[in-house]
């Protein structure tokens, strides 16, 4: 790869120390986001290099192209089954190892990817890790029918859990409404800080209309935050559980 700037070193550190982890014969769920572009440049150069064979699944459009640019051969989630890892990346991540996911608009078939395997791990640049979620905007992946009545639904519920302080955004990307691989669209929640991820997650889960919000609770195994020195820290789930 070219010079890196120290936020892209950083991610690159990440991406390839979970890449260490592969090994031949497995099965792999490829992530979506800056991150996991440098997790499959990564993985490309070690197939190419020692002949790996494994099956790949991706969890959106934009990586099974970067992917099959690369040659990787990427096949449907259903064709392979059961993963036996999926390398991601995340927008946050707090100490419990929960996480926001969804800034390029794939969490839904990143959470499909993800509970779909043995383990997740995360990749990310210390940037990414907080104490408690949600100064990033929370993705909420609606269907476009009825949105104006699914919208009133999720403000009740930042309303009864005192989230409403700031504005539903329907996301645009270079001026045109945002659309998903699925063809549905995403509502940013805007809210400086989720005090009870849980009752937040299980209020979205229960709307008609809301196809997938993008807390990932209790999801993730293993969190490798690189720096731009190309040291990694290891946050895991066995340290949160003690």
């Amino acid at each position: 790869m070219p010079d890196l700037s120290p936020a892209e070193a950083a991610k690159d550190a990440a991406a390839r120390a979970a890449i260490a982890l592969v090994q031949d014969g497995m099965r792999l769920g490829l992530g979506t986001g800056s991150t996991a572009v440098f997790m499959v440049h990564r993985l490309a150069e070690r197939v190419r290099a020692e002949g790996l064979r494994l099956r790949c699944a991706a969890t959106s459009r934009a990586t099974c192209d970067l992917a099959e640019s690369l040659g990787l051969r990427i096949e449907e989630l259903d064709e392979i089954g059961w993963l036996d890892l999926t390398i991601d990346g995340a927008d946050e991540i707090d100490p419990d190892l929960n996480l926001i996911k969804g800034g390029g608009g794939a969490h839904l078939r990143e959470k499909i990817t993800a509970a779909a395997s043995d383990r997740m791990v995360v990749v990310a640049d210390p940037t990414k890790v907080v104490e408690q979620l949600g100064a990033f905007h929370l993705p909420v992946e609606v269907i476009p029918f009825g949105m104006q009545t699914t919208r009133t639904h999720i403000q009740r519920l930042l309303d009864s859990l005192e989230l409403s302080r700031r504005p539903m955004l329907l996301r645009q990307r270079d001026g045109q409404l945002f659309r998903t691989d699925e063809g549905n669209v995403i509502l940013d929640l805007s809210l400086e800080a989720i005090p009870e991820c849980e009752a937040l997650a299980a209020g979205l889960s229960a709307i008609p209309g809301v196809v997938e919000h993008g807390l990932f609770l209790g999801m993730c195994d293993l969190a490798l935050i690189g720096s731009p020195d190309g040291r990694v820290i290891e946050m895991t789930a066995a340290q949160v559980a003690e």
